[in-house]
């Protein structure tokens, strides 16, 4: 298959984005893919949370942006499947500095992905627009965006639409949203429902039929270092995010 790059995007934080990243690349690797996924967000979250210690790696993300490091020396393999991860630590948060006197700096990252060699790349993006969001965007070809099923949910999201649309057309003409994704679901409440409603409303065919809920095991699953497929397989949030892989490979691949 062609090599697909989805940036895992919402600037607005908690809303459930780098447990998505995370095991989205976890069950597309169980599926058999062959998946990088790239922690782009200077707090080092999925790092972390796949059980690496950040202040012990040699080169980080933040070293490979500035040919420091070569990437497939940085990538680390973080589970038995075939799931690799492209680390990162604070360090980053200086890249949004130093890139703003970097010639082409808006495809930093594009130029590190376009030479490795997967089926699918993720990038766990920071909750914010700046330089690092950017150079996601120019990276990919899709958009994930996890939406909270909370009050608030869709406030934000024409600003993040708006960057989309305007790297779109001055830097990444292809980029497409891939889907938006409702989060921290919970059926017992009618402000879940009535917010999965208004985004169905807005987005149609975008939103993707699976949705994410609350769910201990998920939340829990970061403090062992482990995705939710090694924490508990059984649970509800691992049986979600199996099936929006799916939902991913069949979009990805129609």
């Amino acid at each position: 298959m062609a090599k697909k790059i989805i940036a895992v995007l919402n600037q607005k934080g908690g809303v459930g984005k780098t447990t998505t990243a995370i095991n989205l690349a976890a069950y597309l690797a169980r599926a058999g893919r062959k998946v990088l996924l790239v922690d782009i967000d200077p707090q080092g979250n999925s790092t972390s949370g796949l059980g690496l210690d950040k202040q012990a790696l040699n080169s980080t993300l933040y070293d490979v942006l500035f040919s420091r490091a070569e990437a497939h020396k940085t990538i680390k393999k973080v589970t038995s499947h075939n799931l690799h991860l492209l680390p990162s630590n604070p360090d980053l948060a200086g890249a949004e500095v130093e890139l703003v006197d970097e010639p082409y700096r808006e495809l930093k990252l594009k130029n590190i992905l376009d030479n490795l060699d997967y089926d699918y790349i993720l990038i766990d993006c920071p909750p914010s627009l700046g330089l690092l969001t950017v150079n996601a965007l120019t990276a990919a070809d899709e958009v994930l965006i996890p939406v909270q099923a909370e009050y608030y949910a869709m406030e934000g999201l024409t600003q993040l639409l708006s960057t989309i649309q305007q790297v779109r057309v001055g830097l990444n003409p292809n980029l497409n949203v891939l889907g938006v994704v409702v989060t921290l679901y919970d059926n017992r409440n009618s402000l879940s429902e009535q917010v999965k409603a208004e985004l169905q409303s807005h987005f149609g065919d975008k939103i993707f039929d699976t949705v994410i809920p609350r769910n201990v095991r998920l939340a829990e699953a970061p403090s062992f270092g482990k995705t939710i497929a090694e924490h508990d397989k059984w649970s509800k949030g691992a049986r979600a995010y199996k099936s929006l892989a799916k939902e991913v490979e069949k979009r990805t691949n129609g």
